[in-house]
Formats: C-alpha cells, structure tokens, sequence
C-alpha cells in the first residue's frame, strides 16, 4: 500500500520507456563511423607517404627554436619541487571543480548535503595544511 502511494505521488521517478536495441542503432553507426575514418586516415597516409629513403643528418636531427640558434645543452635537471607543486595544483584544481555542482543546487539542497560539503572543506582545508607543513609550497629551501 506504501508503495503504490509513493508512486502516485513521484510519477517522476518511474520511468514507462523500455529501451530495445533498436534505440542503440544511432550510437552504433555514429561510433562506425568514427572507427572508420580513424582506420580511413592511416591506412591512407601510410600509401600516399613517399617511400623513398630519409637522409638523416646532423643539421636534420637538431631541434628547431624559431630560427634562433640552439645554445647549450637542453638537458638540465629541474628540481623536483616544480613538478611537485604542478602535480598538487592539478589534484587542488580538480578538486575545486566539486564546488560548482554544489553551488548550482545550493537553494535546493537539504541540511546533509550542507555537512557533506562542509566535511570535504575540512578535508580539502587539512590538505592544504599538511602539504604546507611539509614544505612543499616552499621554494627557498634546497634541501
């Protein structure tokens, strides 16, 4: 008896659609027809590419800077904190994205949505805190 209370009153929630496989059909030509013109274009650069032998030379095998000429080796270590703070901002970045669907549906939001986004700040907040507190933002120190 619940049950069907609960449905008269949330018709959205159930769905009358059944789906048969006939409704896949556009998905499956569209992605034929990607794998085609994928498998198209190299078996086509692969017969109009020229056959004949490269020449390699010294000249051919520098790197090419906007016509200035090559200084030094390009081969120098970079320190590990740049590529720390790079790998941090992408995971910061990433999860800052969180926020938007969050702040969309604000307004219809019930009070244990609020605290799971305030637990995700703290957590966010403690990961700021813990990289800070090792260092890892620090650039002056060479250790």
């Amino acid at each position: 008896m619940y049950f069907n209370d609960f449905a008269a009153n949330n018709r959205s929630l159930m769905t009358d659609k059944i789906y048969v496989p006939a409704d896949y059909v556009p998905i499956l030509i569209q992605s034929l027809v990607a794998f085609g013109f994928v498998a198209l274009t190299m078996f086509a650069t692969h017969f109009i590419s020229s056959k004949r032998k490269r020449i390699r030379t010294l000249r051919k095998d520098e790197n090419f800077e906007c016509g200035i000429e090559i200084q030094g080796n390009a081969r120098f270590p970079f320190s590990v904190k740049y590529f720390l703070v790079a790998i941090l901002f992408v995971l910061f970045d990433v999860e800052i994205i969180f926020f938007y669907p969050w702040a969309i549906n604000f307004l219809q939001m019930e009070w244990r949505e609020f605290f799971a986004m305030l637990l995700f700040v703290a957590l966010l907040l403690f990961g700021f805190y813990y990289i800070y507190e090792k260092g890892a933002l620090e650039w002056n120190n060479d250790e």
